[in-house]
């Protein structure tokens, strides 16, 4: 093995990155990283890192950094650069293949959506103070957790979609597709207590059900910031957006339900599979629960 030349061949294809593809300083770091720990790994193991390399090693070292906690889009980019750094080699004519061809990474578990606990989201809707924009953000809040809605289509709820007599709210969302979801008593409660100060805000013809101070309908933007800044006034420890709601909503249902189906049709899923991502969050609170309860799960 001759460590400085594979060093060298690694800073040659570095500077054809740099002053050839002209990339940028932070994506040339990124290859710099990616490599850097190819290389070191085969040192480790007194491999060669380029010179006659089977497609086997560059599935080992793929293998040992998954084990080492990466996951599969961090690892899918260190065998982009691999592929990369071999082809620079081929045309460079230093190298006869290029065994990073055909090795794919692992597939990314799917991601869990950020949810609030019930006590988290129960101190967030403490808000305190009774003006007309304490009243119009307090229904925000209780409407997002109580009826799972998404960001668009609280923004564009009108006055006359919200009949708190049959505490039920019609809801027209992706694919224009309309669902009724139920209001809960203290949503009901909230949205009628702005009710009562909203024509002090509301423009004469303005129809939307929640308005800025300027009277005209509030924006997905400002919604988004209010609920951000009464997290933040709350001391959440955590950045709280419309959808974090949304999921809350699906995930404490669905733990105390066990009804994928209803809760499908609360969320106006096309797909049930796109709610199933909720039985996850489930799934992962009850391994947490055994994990400390049960004989056989607990650690001697």
């Amino acid at each position: 093995m001759d460590a400085a030349a594979d060093h060298q061949w690694l800073q040659d294809y570095l500077d054809y990155l740099q002053f050839e593809r002209r990339l940028s300083p932070q994506t040339l770091a990124g290859y710099r990283r990616d490599l850097q720990a190819y290389l070191s790994w085969c040192e480790e193991h007194r491999l060669s890192p380029w010179r006659r390399v089977a497609q086997q090693q560059i599935r080992q070292f793929s293998a040992h950094r998954h084990r080492g906690g990466i996951g599969g889009t961090s690892l899918a980019r260190q065998l982009s650069a691999l592929r990369g750094m071999f082809r620079f080699l081929l045309r460079e004519r230093r190298v006869d293949s290029n065994p990073a061809d055909g090795v794919r990474a692992p597939k990314s578990g799917r991601r869990l959506p950020a949810t609030l606990d019930v006590d988290q989201v129960a101190h967030l809707l403490e808000i305190e103070g009774d003006t007309p924009l304490d009243r119009r953000d307090r229904a925000i809040l209780e409407l997002f957790y109580s009826s799972g809605l998404r960001l668009a289509e609280l923004a564009a709820l009108e006055v006359g979609q919200v009949q708190t007599s049959d505490q039920l709210l019609e809801i027209t969302g992706k694919g224009a597709k309309t669902r009724r979801v139920p209001m809960g008593s203290k949503a009901l409660q909230a949205i009628d207590a702005w009710l009562a100060v909203r024509t002090g805000l509301a423009g004469i013809d303005e129809s939307a059900l929640f308005v800025s101070q300027r009277g005209t309908r509030l924006s997905r933007r400002s919604i988004e910031q209010r609920i951000a800044l009464r997290a933040r006034q709350q001391g959440m420890p955590r950045h709280v957006h419309p959808h974090m709601l949304r999921h809350s909503f699906a995930s404490h249902l669905l733990e105390s339900s066990g009804d994928l189906r209803a809760v499908q049709e609360l969320l106006g899923h096309a797909d049930i599979g796109t709610t199933q991502i909720y039985t996850h969050l489930d799934f992962q609170h009850l391994a947490q629960v055994y994990d400390k309860a049960h004989p056989r799960a607990r650690k001697r």
